[in-house]
């Protein structure tokens, strides 16, 4: 489902919001901050949007330039307000905001809440689908933990008394297996059923489940040394499936790149004049990366269930073959492949909506696009930081050659 789509009836919204404030003293741009080349909203993002079950996907954020890569990687914005976007302002402020402006602009009120914190570079979708099913299956809220076995200490309470074991005596100190399971809060992925959260002003009330997930993958960025961690450890912990950032298709995973067209080379918006003459936008962009990949030697094929002058008259223009007025596009997807000698697992599809998804089923690269239902992105094996029709394709493009366009 988009995040700009709503509900539909009978639906329960799950609204995740990522506080995204553009002011940070300990690391100046903080938000914008690239881990593994992709800033660390637009990471966040794209594991929200990945997300089952998630509906909506809001950056909350007084910041323009944060505003602006949000809305590229296909959230909703909701600008905060200055009286709670400063140094003192609390996640909850924020998110309650968001919540009221999101029903606002939707109509409805969200029945789960998510607080997802982009200072967490390496949240995955499944910490969002954790917390969210969590709260969806009976829980007032939920938070990501990881395992934890240190020993804590604490200085004394007048700095001259030494310190002393927080969690442990220091006269015992037993073995790892002799003593009860410490979980760490990570601070990546909070989920609140929303009456609940509203009465209650913060985010932990009632009855509160614990979710585990990768202690590997824990690291909150809060100053220049975890930014430097986190990119260090970004080849590693970026190497995984499912498309986070990193796990993106190169040119020797891909023998072709076949294409729908409606809401992936374009906005799934249709223009309709007086005469019922229908038009469509393209990007400029999705026209360099089809270029660039014509020249690389890709086989491509844009395949569309709409029959529509202004799809063949797009492939003319791009030179590439089309397929359109299919009902069945994964069986002419199949007889394609048949006849160019190509293999269906070396075929990356890019779609957006749930008649993707037999496609998504015969590939080995599926993807989607940033504004795709939540079903086909949830599906997909990588999912763009862009959405369709604004430069999705030319996103995918970069990925499989190594490169920016430009």
């Amino acid at each position: 489902m988009s995040p700009a789509t709503p509900a539909a009836p009978g639906t329960p919204v799950v609204l995740a919001v990522i506080p995204a404030r553009g002011g940070s003293k300990g690391v100046p741009a903080k938000n914008l901050a690239t881990v593994g080349g992709v800033p660390l909203v637009v990471r966040a993002v794209r594991e929200c949007l990945a997300a089952r079950g998630v509906t909506h996907t809001v950056v909350s954020t007084d910041d323009e330039a944060i505003a602006e890569a949000a809305r590229g990687a296909g959230a909703e914005v909701v600008r905060r307000p200055a009286g709670i976007a400063g140094d003192t302002a609390t996640s909850e402020a924020a998110v309650l905001h968001a919540m009221d402006v999101h029903a606002q602009r939707h109509g409805r009120e969200a029945e789960v809440v998510l607080l997802v914190q982009c200072t967490s570079p390496f949240l995955t979708r499944e910490d969002v689908e954790g917390v969210a099913a969590a709260v969806a299956g009976g829980a007032d809220s939920a938070l990501t933990v990881a395992p934890f076995h240190g020993f804590v200490w604490r200085d004394g309470a007048d700095g001259t008394d030494g310190g002393h074991g927080v969690n442990h005596d220091k006269a015992y100190r037993p073995r790892r297996q002799d003593r009860p399971q410490d979980l760490l809060e990570t601070g990546a992925a909070y989920a609140m059923r929303a009456g609940g959260f509203r009465e209650a002003g913060h985010r932990f009330f009632g009855r509160t489940e614990l979710v585990r997930t990768d202690p590997a993958r824990v690291l909150e960025v809060d100053d220049p040394h975890d930014l430097a961690r986190a990119r260090a450890l970004a080849p590693l912990l970026d190497g995984g499936t499912d498309g986070r950032p990193g796990a993106l298709p190169a040119r020797d995973d891909v023998d072709a790149v076949v294409l729908d067209f409606d809401g992936t080379q374009t906005d799934d918006r249709v223009y309709v004049d007086s005469d019922g003459r229908e038009t469509v936008a393209v990007h400029r962009g999705d026209g360099l990366g089809i270029a660039a990949l014509r020249r690389a030697g890709l086989p491509l094929l844009i395949l569309s269930t709409e029959e529509n002058p202004v799809v063949a008259a797009r492939a003319r223009k791009l030179r590439i073959p089309v397929l359109h007025g299919v009902d069945r596009k994964d069986l002419a997807l199949k007889q394609w492949c048949e006849e160019q000698g190509i293999a269906p697992e070396r075929v990356l599809y890019v779609g957006n909506d749930v008649n993707d998804l037999p496609c998504f089923g015969l590939v080995g690269w599926p993807v989607a696009v940033a504004s795709a239902h939540d079903v086909v992105r949830g599906a997909a094996r990588a999912v763009t930081s862009t959405p369709g029709g604004a430069g999705a394709i030319r996103e995918i493009a970069s990925w499989i050659l190594g490169k920016e366009l430009s």
